[in-house]
């Protein structure tokens, strides 16, 4: 299966924009200049036991939830049974190796950074690692984005939203239950859309999606 010249420089490329923003992100965190903003909305958002509907708060924590520990590993499960029946084992072998990978570097880079957590409020869910980046919001990128790409026509759209949907949800369930800053957030989808692009370019053309011959 050849690849195209613009395939072969646009996704690299875009990988390589990916990463160098995070890196920024990075450097932003480590010397403190995301320190004002990141406070501004951490009091604009984050929720506390007396000021926030019990109902909201609960809604927030199973987002979270489902976002992380093995909540979200049985979601990569089922989602690589679902993409190994849309095109076959090597969409699956994409999904499951992106998603483990950018939880990897996620979790290498918290202790590289050691960036301490949020203490605006008191937490709304339980948390044991550094904070930069955020492993959910990684997650969260790496996995939907992919599936975005991964899905047959018919589901494209639906997937897209769900994409969009599931990186938002994560996003302010973080900063809203006090564990994340807003600057985590960024890194970590950065990151994660650059594992989902390698996977992108890993697996192939979108258009052997459609023939089926990524099976082969």
């Amino acid at each position: 299966m050849k690849t195209s010249p613009d395939r072969a420089t646009v996704i690299p490329n875009t990988v390589i924009a990916a990463l160098s923003l995070f890196a920024l992100v990075g450097i932003v965190v480590q010397a403190g200049y995301s320190a004002g903003l990141d406070h501004q909305v951490s009091a604009a958002l984050a929720m506390t036991v007396d000021t926030a509907p019990q109902g909201w708060i609960l809604f927030m924590q199973a987002v979270s939830w489902i976002g992380g520990g093995l909540p979200r590993w049985g979601i990569v499960i089922l989602l690589c049974a679902l993409v190994w029946h849309w095109c076959g084992p090597r969409c699956a072998v994409a999904l499951g190796g992106a998603s483990l990978l950018a939880n990897l570097a996620s979790t290498l880079l918290k202790i590289a950074f050691g960036r301490p957590r949020p203490d605006l409020v008191p937490h709304l869910d339980h948390v044991s690692s550094a904070s930069f980046p955020s492993g959910h919001a990684t997650s969260a990128a790496a996995v939907y984005l992919l599936l975005a790409w991964l899905a047959l026509p018919r589901w494209r759209t639906a997937a897209w939203a769900l994409a969009a949907t599931m990186i938002i949800l994560n996003a302010f369930s973080r900063i809203m239950l006090g564990v994340h800053w807003a600057s985590d957030i960024v890194g970590g989808t950065l990151l994660g859309a650059a594992f989902a692009l390698i996977a992108v370019w890993w697996v192939g053309p979108r258009g052997a999606l459609q023939t089926g011959t990524i099976r082969e």
